[in-house]
């Protein structure tokens, strides 16, 4: 009877231990998983600083306004008169680009005029840092006398610095740059500035 005791006394507290060990490990794991559940998933910090400032570099400046320029007859001379333009781009190439597109399609209807021939085509502009480089096609050295020549030189050279005044202008021809212009021989040296163009072309 003492050996059954003894070993009924040990079944019960060896039930006793076990029974609180798992109360303790499912104590535990409960502990750890409401633990889990109130911490915040973690994220990571560069997308969520990044979206707002994504967001904010775009609705920054999406439009420049450049200048067109035609010619307006005036006694017995040319002047050179804007009309500004409003472009919705912000790189200066882009800028520029249309704004010799809308150049090379003409005046809209009123005194102002153009000298540079019907179906001249931008092939190419390049702005970069203070030289803009304008490529035109080959109808550009067509038709005219000096005045016309020195008169579409002006256009090209005002426009092309419509967005930087102090800018140098290129002008190029199928990619080639323009030397002479015309039959006459108008003879350009390049780069083209608005302060070179009033003292060596005047209208």
């Amino acid at each position: 009877m003492n050996d059954q005791q003894r070993t009924n006394r040990i079944s019960s507290g060896l039930v006793a231990a076990i029974s609180v060990a798992v109360v303790a490990v499912s104590g535990g794991v409960a502990w750890f998983s409401s633990q889990s559940a109130n911490t915040p998933t973690p994220t990571n910090p560069s997308e969520t600083i990044k979206q707002p400032i994504e967001q904010s570099n775009s609705q920054q400046g999406n439009e420049q306004t450049a200048s067109i320029y035609w010619l307006r007859s005036k006694e017995n001379r040319f002047d050179l008169v804007p009309q500004p333009l409003k472009i919705a781009a912000t790189q200066p190439d882009q800028v520029l680009e249309t704004a010799f597109k809308t150049l090379l399609a003409g005046p809209p209807q009123g005194t102002d005029s153009t000298t540079i021939p019907q179906g001249t085509q931008l092939l190419g502009l390049k702005a970069e840092n203070n030289d803009v480089h304008v490529n035109l096609s080959e109808n550009f050295t067509t038709g005219g006398g000096s005045t016309s020549m020195i008169g579409r030189i002006g256009q090209v050279v005002y426009t092309a610095t419509s967005l930087n005044p102090q800018a140098k202008v290129y002008i190029e021809v199928n990619g080639k740059p323009l030397e002479v212009l015309g039959g006459e021989g108008v003879e350009l040296e390049q780069p083209l500035t608005r302060e070179s163009f009033q003292k060596n072309y005047p209208l």
